[in-house]
């Protein structure tokens, strides 16, 4: 195949990284926007914002393949749908059983 394209990896090694940890960067950002709502004073949006943010991660890691994951794989792709799944849970849970307005 000699007018074949070298793959993403081999042309742009830094984007196909970049693209690579797609959804790892996703996390963050609802995580960040859970943050900025708990600094503006809506602690309790942004903690379930943060929570839900864990679990999302939690469905990426289940249902994406390996290489399309990122650093989101730390451990066993069990060990890692569980812990995040139970701390953006009990992150949501917590922020919702505090009584107040």
């Amino acid at each position: 195949m000699s007018g074949s394209r070298p793959p993403l990896y081999v042309r742009r090694p830094f984007v196909a990284g970049l693209v690579r940890q797609l959804p790892l960067l996703a996390v963050l950002a609802a995580v960040a926007i859970g943050l900025l709502l708990v600094t503006v004073e809506h602690w309790r949006t942004g903690l379930v914002v943060m929570g839900l943010a864990l679990v999302g991660a939690a469905l990426l890691r289940l249902f994406l393949p390996e290489r399309r994951v990122g650093f989101l794989a730390v451990r066993s792709r069990p060990v890692d749908v569980l812990l995040l799944t139970a701390a953006g849970l009990a992150l949501a849970v917590a922020a919702a059983a505090v009584p107040g307005p």
